[in-house]
């Protein structure tokens, strides 16, 4: 069978030394290869050209159909190399399809594409050609930009015995696809073939991923109305409606997507959780909240569960845009679907509430909060606590500012000159002088903005209250030192 590689004059004995290939992944990359796999690759790494072979044999290492495909995987970056230990090996083992196909695929990512054909010869002279071996050929030349030459390689497919099927149509288009702005040529190839070679569904998800890579709207619609046409609607082509939604979300073609998405729905052929994910994250960045609750909608009546990270991000978007409304609605569904609110959760929408001075809200959220293990953040008492405060709910903000003193909610400051002022401003000068006492105990710095707020409020209230202030700006002058 390795006859062909051996015989004087073969490409395969000829490639040059001085060829410069692409970085590989090497035995190095690899914790997981075998100890004899291991010296066979540091031969391969290390030898001289002349001397691969001796070096190989001195190793006593005896060739297997598995160490050989092992060896392979990882001697991309010695092409040379490689293929006088493919011939070493051939000796004593006989070559598998699959070394074979690493062989084809080895050469031509090296771009050693008369040694590739040469292989492929050899391959169906001992009757191992398939189309793993082509779909290695056209990913060789597209990765090296010669598109005509894929296609000239499909064309001759059935010379050697491989069949021209859609399976090799999509593998020559996926090649081309997956190179930048070759989706003209793709769609060329496409436009030639299909009437000899029907299209199914895998064909136009691989065009209409192509479209979303490059941005084109325009032609990812003319693509899958020709899909719908020719394919009809299936729950199995969902990488194809999944490309295609994608593709006008990043168009900013947010009404178009959820009219495709009711259409797809009523034909039971929704998108799978990557595209709501990543609509999600465009709009969240967009802050679009107009049309990203009827897609949540249409995701979570489709049967798809969101997780904690996306109804965080959901719910976080509704707060920013003050939606209490609908955040709440999605905050109850939660546990429902299987997803637990956190600590982010709950102080997202205790914000937003006190944002908008909900006052009796802010009040039977936090019992919640508390109930839940879930308190929150500091920032947010003190928001809270200048909130109720200004809203006349004195109680509400005490209770609050007695659950961080008791429970450490650090820090305290920010929160505890808050209270003293908004209780200043409701004239409760008895209690301002029993929290400032006690904040001073506890080391707390009260900031002389608010001292002088409080001697403001304590001096027009007479006497007393003046000698009461007096004595507290003595500790607090005194605390300062």
């Amino acid at each position: 069978m390795a006859e062909t590689l051996i015989k004087p004059g073969n490409p395969l004995r000829q490639i040059p030394n001085n060829l410069k290939p692409q970085r590989f992944p090497t035995h190095l990359d690899a914790p997981e290869i075998s100890p004899e796999a291991r010296i066979l690759c540091d031969v391969l790494t290390r030898a001289s050209p002349l001397g691969i072979e001796s070096a190989l044999a001195s190793t006593g290492i005896q060739s297997t159909s598995e160490l050989v495909q092992e060896v392979l995987k990882f001697s991309y970056n010695q092409p040379s190399s490689a293929v006088k230990f493919f011939r070493w090996a051939g000796q004593s083992v006989k070559q598998s399809a699959y070394a074979w196909n690493l062989m084809v695929d080895l050469l031509g990512k090296n771009q050693l594409f008369e040694s590739m054909w040469d292989a492929i010869r050899t391959m169906k002279q001992d009757g191992i050609l398939s189309m793993a071996a082509f779909v290695s050929v056209f990913g060789s030349y597209c990765v090296a930009y010669r598109f005509d030459e894929a296609v000239m390689s499909f064309s001759v497919m059935d010379k050697y015995g491989v069949q021209q099927d859609v399976v090799a149509v999509n593998s020559l288009l996926s090649a081309i696809c997956r190179e930048d702005n070759q989706m003209m040529f793709a769609v060329d190839f496409f436009d030639k073939i299909k009437m000899k070679i029907p299209p199914d569904g895998d064909t136009f998800a691989i065009l209409l991923e192509g479209w979303e890579k490059e941005g084109n709207v325009a032609k990812a619609k003319t693509t899958f109305g020709e899909m719908v046409v020719k394919v009809g609607w299936s729950p199995a082509n969902m990488s194809a409606y999944d490309a295609f939604l994608s593709t006008l979300v990043r168009g900013n073609q947010a009404d178009e997507t959820l009219k495709f998405l009711k259409v797809m729905k009523g034909h039971n052929c929704l998108p799978g959780l990557k595209f709501f994910s990543t609509a999600l994250d465009i709009l969240l960045k967009r802050n679009d909240s107009t049309h990203i609750i009827p897609l949540w909608d249409i995701m979570v009546s489709g049967g798809l569960l969101p997780n904690l990270i996306m109804y965080n991000a959901m719910i976080g978007l509704l707060c920013d845009n003050n939606d209490l409304c609908n955040a709440f609605r999605i905050f109850d569904e939660m546990v429902f679907h299987g997803a637990f609110p956190d600590s982010l959760t709950y102080n997202m929408i205790f914000q937003c509430l006190v944002r908008n001075k909900r006052v009796n809200e802010v009040g039977r959220f936090f019992v919640e909060m508390i109930k839940n293990e879930y308190p929150p953040t500091h920032s947010n008492c003190a928001a809270a606590i200048a909130m109720l405060l200004d809203n006349d709910d004195p109680e509400m903000a005490i209770e609050i500012w007695n659950y961080m003193v008791e429970n450490h909610v650090f820090p305290l400051e920010v929160s505890a000159n808050a209270l003293l002022v908004g209780m200043c401003n409701l004239r409760r000068l008895s209690e301002v002088r029993r929290f400032a006492v006690d904040m001073l105990d506890r080391r707390i710095s009260i900031n002389e903005s608010t001292m002088e707020k409080l001697k403001n409020s304590f001096y027009k209230e007479g006497r007393s209250f003046r000698d009461k202030y007096d004595s507290l700006s003595k500790r607090w002058k005194a605390a300062k030192v």
